[in-house]
């Protein structure tokens, strides 16, 4: 079995789109998302359409469900906080009522998806550090947790012994008395220096992670955004992979 695992599209449709056609080369058997669909970008609807058809493995953002009423987000930046004034007018009743339903929470074999962290996913805290990992592992009962969020890729590897390392990866072969916690990085905004979208592939036969990065127009992106009035950093940030 190959499992995708996608993150943090927000409304960047150029390279949501970009990734399906590179898994379709890849010949991926499931498709996992962790959340964030929305918020950014200024093709909304359009990804929820496209991620409806492609999988029912989906789990909600935190721009997900601020986006939907469902979460509070007094505390987000000003720019982030209009993109979700923006999403939430653009959105109509089936899509709100798409986005209502994600739950926060799914486990598929050895493998827990959440957006943020396992503990508390409500709470949409992030896991950057060691301690921050050592605390979330013993928040799910699983192998391997994959997350989102930061749009940064990361992964923590626990030994039997507890002992937990810090791994900079592209790619990776998981050890079966290990467990890990992997953040597959962001489709539609990417925060690592990399324009590029990423997303990430578990081959479950081989034991074995691979990011994936994959060039997309974004200058078409970036004209999208900031025809339809979002504030121009967010585009900007797009070309910066900030």
């Amino acid at each position: 079995m190959k499992y995708a695992l996608l993150s943090d599209i927000h409304g960047n449709v150029e390279a949501f789109q970009a990734v399906l056609g590179n898994l379709e080369r890849e010949k991926v058997d499931q498709v996992f998302f962790l959340g964030d669909i929305v918020g950014y970008g200024a093709d909304p609807e359009e990804c929820i359409k496209l991620l409806e058809g492609l999988t029912t493995w989906v789990v909600a953002g935190n721009h997900d469900w601020a986006s939907v009423g469902l979460t509070d987000y007094s505390n987000f930046n000003p720019v982030a906080k209009t993109a979700i004034e923006w999403t939430k007018r653009k959105l109509s009743v089936p899509y709100q009522h798409y986005l209502t339903h994600l739950p926060l929470l799914l486990t598929c074999h050895n493998v827990t998806l959440v957006h943020a962290s396992p503990y508390h996913p409500e709470e949409w805290n992030y896991v950057f550090s060691l301690s921050e990992a050592s605390f979330n592992f013993c928040c799910y009962e699983q192998q391997i947790c994959f997350i989102g969020h930061s749009h940064r890729p990361i992964a923590f590897e626990q030994d039997k012994e507890g002992r937990i390392a810090l791994l900079s990866y592209t790619s990776f072969t998981l050890k079966d008395s290990h467990r890990y916690i992997i953040n597959v990085g962001s489709v539609g905004q990417p925060r690592d220096g990399d324009t590029r979208a990423a997303y990430g592939i578990y081959d479950l036969d081989q034991s074995r992670f691979t990011l994936k990065r994959i060039p997309y127009d974004i200058t078409g992106a970036q004209k999208k955004i900031i025809e339809a009035g979002l504030p121009h950093f967010l585009a900007l940030r797009l070309a910066e992979g900030t």
